[in-house]
This record gives structure tokens, sequence and C-alpha cells, in this order.
């Protein structure tokens, strides 16, 4: 084996609210000798999303936290280069977890091999990878139905675009708030989306409201905050609460105030689950074969907002902040 020069991102300090490129080094590496049963994987690209946040401040929490000096962790698409574990051969395409970095070492039990058929290959990590599998699960989870209703904050991210989709092929009404003219315009023109507007013009109740005069069945929560507060308000008897993500308090420095309207749980017997991808993860040949159909033929589409090199990795971390991505913010490593 040719000795390898890679280079990662490292967390060198915890964030306090949003955090900046001073809490992350970008450091060269040269990888140890492959040994028997291990794998030399390239990455071509790699994923940054919101609840990596969550992963990188002090205490536990429901994914294991990215320590201070070593490299972070995200999903990863790359290219074996050599191989000595039954398996795996140069030229495989294998999705992981070990991104922000260029190469890296792994045990076959760390990887998934996936086709190449797919393209481009940063579709494992939006529309047919775990942000997709994160969507198809939260209407399943919902029971969501044809027929009915659905609010979709956050729905020109990665998740909440797929959702919509996958909702309106249920047969749903669809309706998605996002932050620019730009992501309003994605909604209704690419994605299909029944109605969506841009919560930065308006109150969310107010445009909410517009959108959907007899009431929603089903929210599905990205963010949180505001929008939570005004899908209590509008969901009618017996609706759902699918509690994806809550971007809005993500990089929040004390706890935020509680919706003012919660006890409409209570009077409208509101169902609220959290949902977490990974007690889905049995199920992902599933959605794969369901995703993957829509996807191959040409209904299901893959919006991406790509960054190149590594060296910029942060700053798409960042971005995902300050609501510069549109779908999927994947980094292709060169």
């Amino acid at each position: 084996m040719t000795q390898i020069i890679s280079r990662e991102i490292q967390l060198v300090s915890r964030p306090k609210g949003i955090p900046t490129e001073t809490n992350f080094n970008l450091v060269q590496t040269t990888l140890p000798s492959l040994q028997e049963q291990q794998v030399l994987v390239r990455n071509l690209f790699m994923s940054v999303d919101p609840y990596m946040r969550g992963r990188m401040n002090e205490g536990k929490s429901y994914v294991p936290q990215f320590e201070i000096g070593k490299p972070l962790e995200g999903g990863a698409v790359g290219e074996v280069v050599e191989s000595l574990a039954t398996g795996f051969k140069p030229g495989d395409i294998v999705v992981s977890s070990f991104g922000w970095r260029e190469y890296f070492i792994a045990a076959p039990q760390d990887l998934q091999t996936v086709s190449s058929e797919f393209q481009p290959l940063s579709v494992y990590l939006g529309a047919l990878g775990m942000t997709g599998l994160t969507a198809w699960a939260g209407l399943h989870q919902g029971k969501v139905k044809a027929g009915e209703t659905i609010y979709i904050s956050g729905a020109a991210g990665a998740v909440g675009s797929v959702a919509g989709q996958l909702a309106k092929f249920r047969g749903c009404r669809v309706i998605g708030s996002a932050g620019s003219a730009e992501k309003v315009a994605f909604l209704l023109e690419e994605c299909g989306f029944d109605g969506a507007f841009n919560y930065k013009e308006g109150p969310v109740l107010e445009q909410l409201k517009l959108n959907a005069p007899d009431g929603i069945d089903v929210y599905f929560d990205n963010v949180g905050g505001e929008s939570l507060e005004a899908s209590l308000a509008v969901l009618r008897l017996h609706g759902r609460i699918i509690a994806c993500g809550g971007i809005s308090g993500y990089n929040a420095e004390k706890p935020i105030p509680s919706p003012v309207n919660l006890f409409n749980i209570t009077t409208k017997r509101l169902t609220m689950k959290g949902l977490m991808v990974f007690d889905w993860l049995n199920r992902q040949a599933e959605f794969l074969e369901e995703a993957g159909g829509y996807y191959k033929a040409g209904k299901l589409k893959h919006k991406e907002t790509v960054v190149e090199g590594i060296d910029q990795a942060v700053a798409a971390f960042i971005g995902l902040f300050q609501g510069q991505n549109v779908g999927k913010m994947v980094v292709k490593l060169k």
C-alpha cells in the first residue's frame, strides 16, 4: 500500500451559539498500512446536516458527542481504493459514517456497498440516503394517507423536500414553508407542492391559514418554534405532529420557551411523536425500493447544493443555519 496522506476536519472547541470557523481545524494525517480485513476508501462526497450541531455540545445526547481533537463524523459516499477484506474490491462504491475526511480505513461491517446506477452518487446522502429515509419514515410513523392535508416546515431542505414529494405521491395536499422566494418556487414548481410560503414575509400563522383555510391533518416539524405554535393552532381534531427536528433552536444558548398553545394537544386530542431515523434502519431496503423506483422513473426530484473541497466543509455546515442550501447540502471532495 502506498502511503496515503489525507486531510480531515477536527473539532477544536465547542461552539457557543452558531458555530464559527475557529471551532474547527483542517488537519493533515498519514494513514497507517492496511491490515487484513480492512478497506481503504477515498471519499467522493460527504454530508453536512443540522443534527451535527447537537453532537458538538457537551454532555450526553441521543447520539455520541464529537470529541475535541478528533475528526468529525457523518454520512459519506466513497470509492474503494484498496481492499484486504472479503467482499470488497477497488472501484466499489460504499456508504459510511466516516465523513469529514478525504481517505479512511474501515472494517467491512462499517461499510455498505451501493449501486452506481443511481447518479449522482451524492443521492445516497439525500433522497436515497438517511435524509430520504427520515422523510419516508416520518410519513409512515404519522400514518399519512390520501386526502389529508400536511404542512411541512423547513420544506426546501433535504428531509422536507422529499417528505413533501412522497406525501404528494400518496395523494395528500401538501403545504410547505421555506426562507426565500427561490425556495418557495422550488417547492411549487419542482416538488409539486400545492401551496408554499416564505416564513420571513409575515407571521407563520397568518400565512398558514391562507394556504390551509380548512386546517391541516398532519404537521411534519423540522423547525419548531413559531412554526410549531402555528401548527398547533390550525391542526384539526385528532391531528398528528411528526416531531423530526427543531433547527430554529439548535444554536440557542439557553432554552427556548415552549409554544403558548401546547394545551391544544389536549383539547384537540392531538398526537405528537418524536422521529429518530435510527429506529427505521431495518426498513431501509423497503424505503430504497419505493423511493428508488420513483427516482429511476424521474418522479422524485433530488435537489442539492454542492460545495467543493474539504477546506470548504465547515463553511458549508455553517451555511445550513444561514439558509444557504436548497435541498441537500453536500461537499464534493476533490
